[in-house]
C-alpha cells in the first residue's frame, strides 16, 4: 500500500507575523499524523512564538539564525525535506524569495530549496493588495512556487478584510497536495457522499448509519493528485476545504444534482448510500402516537442514482460505483455492473468487523466491468485505500 501521507519529512518555516500563534497546532497535526517536522524561525518570529513550545511539540530543535554556520543547515535541510512551507509568511520575506534575497537562515533555505515550496501569506489587507506585493506573488509563481491565497475574514489589527492565513487543518491539506504526483491534474471527479433522509414528518425520517467517509477519502485523494472535485453530500458534517460541496438532503435532491453536474465529470464515484424507499406521504404535522400499538407506513420506491448516471454517462467518462452487501458480495456486485453500467464497482462487506459505516477503516473489493480482469481488494484506514484505489484505477 502507497503510504503518502505519513513517514513524510516536512521543513516548516516561520516568519513575524502574528498568525505564528496558528503553528504549535499546525506541528501538533504533522507529528499525529506520523510525520516528520524540521523547523526554522526568523528572529522577528521569536516574538509571536517560543522556540519551546515549538522544540516540545516537534521533539527537534528549532533552527535560528545563530545555527548559520559552516554546517551549510540550509542545504542540509532543504535535501532532507520532501516539502518546504512557510507559514506565516510575511510581505517583508515574501519580497526577498521573490528577488533571491538570502539574508537569513530561512530565506537561504528557501532559495536552495529543491523541493516543493509552498508559501502562506498572512498581512494586512491593504498590504496584500498593494502591486508590489502581488508583482512579488506572481513572480514566485513563475518559478514554480506554489503560493495559498489567504482568506478574508478579521485580522488582527482589527479591521476584516482579505489576509488571514488558513487553519493548520488546511495547510496540513496543503501539505499533502503539495506530496502528491498530480497524476490527476486537468480532471474533474464527481462524488456522491453519505446518507439520505427521507422524512415522514417534520420531525422523523429514514435513513442509514453512513457517515460520508469513503466518499470524503474518495474526494480528498482525488484532490491531492491535482483533479478539481465536486461532492454531493448527504446530511453530514464535511471537511470541503479545497472542493465544491453541494449540499443535499433526499435522494431525490441528490438525483438532481447529479443530474445537473455529471456531464461536468471525467470521474463520477457513486458512494453515497442512498436511501431505497420514502414515504409515500409526508405529513405536514408531528405524528401523534394516538394510543395506537401499531403504526402503518406507505413506502415508495426512490429513483435508482447510480443507474441515472450510468443511462447518462458520456463517452470517455468513468462510471464508479459502490455495493454495500452482507451477503454473496462478488456476484451482488457484479450483478449491478451490468445493470447501471457501471465501469468499476467497490464492493463493500458492511456486516464485516472494522468495515463498511461510521468507522474509520474498510474492506473494499474493487470489481472492473471486465470479467477477464482481477478482482483487487484494499483494506486499511479509508484516506489510504481510497488514494490506492485511484492509483490502480489511474493505471488500468
Amino acid at each position: 500500500m502507497t503510504s503518502f501521507n505519513h513517514g513524510r519529512k516536512i521543513l516548516i518555516g516561520i516568519t513575524g507575523g502574528i498568525a505564528a500563534y496558528k503553528i504549535p497546532e499546525l506541528i501538533r497535526l504533522i507529528k499525529k499524523s506520523g510525520n516528520e517536522s524540521e523547523i526554522i524561525i526568523t528572529p522577528s518570529a521569536e516574538k509571536f512564538v517560543t522556540a519551546m513550545t515549538l522544540e516540545t511539540l516537534s521533539g527537534r530543535k528549532v533552527l535560528t539564525d545563530s545555527d548559520f554556520d559552516s554546517s551549510i543547515p540550509h542545504i542540509k535541510l532543504t535535501e532532507w525535506a520532501e516539502v518546504f512551507v512557510i507559514a506565516p509568511c510575511t510581505a517583508n520575506t515574501l519580497a526577498k524569495i521573490a528577488y533571491g534575497i538570502a539574508d537569513n537562515l530561512l530565506t537561504s533555505a528557501a532559495i536552495a530549496a529543491k523541493c516543493p515550496v509552498v508559501i502562506f501569506p498572512a498581512m494586512n489587507e491593504k498590504m496584500y493588495d498593494n502591486p508590489a506585493t502581488q508583482e512579488n506573488i506572481s513572480l514566485l509563481k513563475s518559478h514554480g512556487v506554489k503560493v495559498i491565497e489567504p482568506s478574508s475574514g478579521e485580522l488582527a489589527c482589527g479591521v476584516s478584510g482579505k489576509g488571514r492565513m488558513p487553519e493548520p487543518r488546511e495547510i496540513m491539506h496543503e501539505i499533502l497536495r503539495a506530496l502528491c504526483v498530480h497524476d490527476m491534474a486537468g480532471k474533474r471527479v464527481l462524488v456522491t457522499a453519505g446518507p439520505t433522509h427521507e422524512y415522514i414528518d417534520p420531525v422523523r425520517y429514514i435513513s442509514n448509519p453512513s457517515s460520508g467517509k469513503m466518499g470524503i477519502a474518495m474526494s480528498r485523494s482525488a484532490w491531492y493528485r491535482g483533479a478539481e472535485v465536486r461532492v454531493i453530500h448527504g446530511p453530514v458534517d464535511v471537511d470541503g476545504y479545497g472542493m465544491n460541496l453541494i449540499r443535499v438532503t433526499s435522494a431525490e435532491e441528490m438525483l438532481e444534482a447529479v443530474r445537473e453536474n455529471i456531464s461536468w465529470a471525467d470521474y463520477v464515484v457513486k458512494a453515497a448510500a442512498v436511501g431505497d424507499y420514502r414515504a409515500k406521504e409526508i405529513s405536514a404535522h408531528k405524528i401523534k402516537r394516538g394510543g395506537k400499538d401499531t403504526f402503518t407506513l406507505e413506502l415508495v420506491q426512490n429513483p435508482d442514482i447510480s443507474a441515472e448516471a450510468g443511462r447518462l454517462k458520456r463517452p470517455g467518462q468513468i462510471l464508479i460505483g459502490f455495493a454495500a452487501e452482507t451477503d454473496n458480495l462478488i456476484a451482488n456486485a457484479r450483478e449491478k455492473i451490468s445493470r447501471k453500467n457501471l465501469d468499476y464497482i467497490l464492493a463493500n462487506d458492511v456486516a464485516a468487523e472494522n468495515s463498511g459505516f461510521r468507522v474509520d477503516t474498510n474492506m473494499l473489493k474493487l470489481i472492473p466491468r471486465d470479467e477477464d480482469k482481477s478482482v483487487l481488494t484494499f483494506s486499511g484506514l479509508k484516506d489510504e485505500i481510497s488514494f490506492d484505489i485511484w492509483s490502480r484505477i489511474i493505471a488500468r
